[in-house]
Parts: structure tokens; C-alpha cells; sequence
């Protein structure tokens, strides 16, 4: 499955209750990763950090209700008892919380969710995917500064838009890391973020959009035993430096001045393994 596909399955989610959500996110995580970003309430709020984040995360559960319904379902209430916060309220805290809070907990999530779960690996290696997808943002002057517009001849995007590349174990579908930037930033540059925690023995696979010299050599050099797969590109010269069998072969790429350039740490030519497969659909 692509992960475009994945993440507008989940999008499609209508999801309507939950007896708590503390049922998937621990109370502690939450606590802690405010601290760390430094937006911990230290005083009585209208709408105390804590709770400005299980709305975040209601937003992105219950994405068909109104904000006056969503502080309703998850019970979001002031410290006076009042059981409902204005939206107004709700938007301010917003913009206060920031994304820190958020991207460490989705950071600690998944890494106690995969400590947790046994995942099934290939030949003692675990099955990573990398692929990206472009977010529509609000039509705002902000925005389109920020995050820019992709275009054509005929003109811009209605919308800004955001770019988004991140890493998933494929036995669970289990999103791992994330890199987010402007449209205009490609997907290679946002891959190369997520070298640095790529785990160890482990296949990523990637599409051939990826195909980058810099991008693979980086990727297998860093760490231990860190594999990837991928399609390779129309009229890619490479010389066979030797065969392991009718559809097996090693060969050698050669890298592009202008790749050297980009990528001082690449050499002049890497070796790797072709395998030729005919798939009928």
C-alpha cells in the first residue's frame, strides 16, 4: 500500500467516541513533553496546556465536528468547573502550545509503541518505507510566505501548501519519523532528515522519486547495516562489475559532477546490487 494511500484511509476515519483518551496516550507523556518544551501551566488558565493537547489530538480524531461539539466530546472543562471553552479560547491556546509539545510526544509515542510490539523483519532487518505527500494549508498571506505554492503555466496553487515526507514500519504501519518544510523544498532534501535516527539493521524502501546518489550513499553509510530498495530509474548507465546470476548482478554507478558538488561525502562511484524482476499485473 502507498502511504498516500494509508494516511487518506486514516483521514477517512470517523471515529465518533472514546471512553478515554488516555487509553492511548499516556497522561505522563503529555506532562513531561510540555515541560521539556517549556509551555508546562503554571498558573490557572481558561485552558490549562494539558488539555490544549488532548484538543489537538481530538481535532485530528474527530475531524467532522465542530469545535463546540469536540470540547464537548472530550470533556474539556476550566478549572471553575465550566464544562465548555469558548473557540475562541481553544485557538489562542493554540497558538500558544506551538508544534514543540507536539512532535515530542508523537517522537516518544511511537518509540514506546515500537519498543512494545514484536514486528516481524526480513532476514533480520526491519521493513521501512519513505514516501511524501503535499498538505493544502489555509488560504493566508502568512502561509503562502511560509510554506509557498506549487505552480505551472497557468498559474499558482488555490492553496499554500506544505510538504511532508516521513518513515513508516511497514509490518504495522506504524509511522516512525517525520519531515515537514515548504513545497518548494524537495522530498530528497526533506529524506535526508531522517538518516540521523534510521535505525540500524534495517531495508528502507523507497520510490523512484528518491533516486539521488547522495541520498542512498548517505543513507547506507550512516550506521549499521542500513539497506534500501529501489526502482530503478530509465537510462541510469551503469557497468557490471560482476554477476550473481541471470537477474542478479553488482554494478557500478557513477556519480554526476553536479551530485559531488551537493554532496561533498559522495565518491565518484558506488557499488550496489541490481535485481531484475518481470511483474505482471
Amino acid at each position: 500500500m502507498l502511504l498516500s494511500t494509508a494516511l487518506s484511509q486514516v483521514s477517512q476515519n470517523n471515529f465518533t467516541e472514546f471512553t478515554a483518551l488516555s487509553e492511548l496516550l499516556e497522561p505522563s507523556l503529555v506532562v513531561d513533553a510540555l515541560a521539556q518544551s517549556g509551555v508546562a501551566t503554571i498558573r490557572k488558565r481558561k485552558l490549562p496546556m494539558e488539555q490544549m493537547v488532548w484538543a489537538v489530538i481530538g481535532m485530528a480524531l474527530f475531524r467532522k465536528m465542530s469545535m463546540r461539539q469536540l470540547v464537548n466530546q472530550l470533556d474539556i472543562i476550566r478549572p471553575n468547573g465550566d464544562p465548555y471553552v469558548a473557540p475562541s479560547a481553544v485557538t489562542q491556546a493554540r497558538k500558544k502550545l506551538g508544534h514543540q509539545s507536539i512532535e515530542r510526544i508523537f517522537n516518544q509515542t511511537q518509540s514506546l509503541w515500537h519498543e512494545k510490539s514484536v514486528h516481524p523483519t526480513w532476514c533480520g532487518l526491519t521493513l521501512l518505507g519513505v514516501d511524501g505527500v503535499v498538505w493544502r494549508t489555509p488560504d493566508s498571506k502568512e502561509n503562502s510566505e511560509h510554506y509557498g505554492r506549487t505552480g505551472n503555466r497557468y498559474g499558482k496553487a488555490s492553496y499554500p501548501q506544505v510538504r511532508m515526507v516521513c518513515q513508516m514500519e511497514l509490518t504495522s504501519h506504524l509511522l516512525t519519523q517525520s519531515a515537514f518544510d515548504s513545497v518548494d523544498i524537495s522530498e530528497m532534501k526533506l529524506a535526508e532528515s531522517l538518516i540521523k535516527t534510521t535505525p540500524d539493521n534495517s531495508l528502507t524502501l523507497f520510490d523512484r522519486g528518491f533516486y539521488s546518489l547522495g541520498l542512498l550513499n548517505r543513507w547506507q553509510s550512516t550506521g549499521t547495516s542500513r539497506h534500501w530498495l529501489i526502482p530503478l530509474k530509465k537510462n541510469v548507465q551503469y557497468e557490471v562489475v560482476r554477476s550473481l546470476g541471470r537477474q542478479d548482478k553488482i554494478v557500478r554507478l557513477t556519480a554526476c559532477p553536479q551530485a559531488r558538488k551537493k554532496c561533498p561525502d559522495l565518491p565518484e562511484s558506488i557499488e550496489t546490487r541490481l535485481v531484475s524482476r518481470h511483474v505482471t499485473f
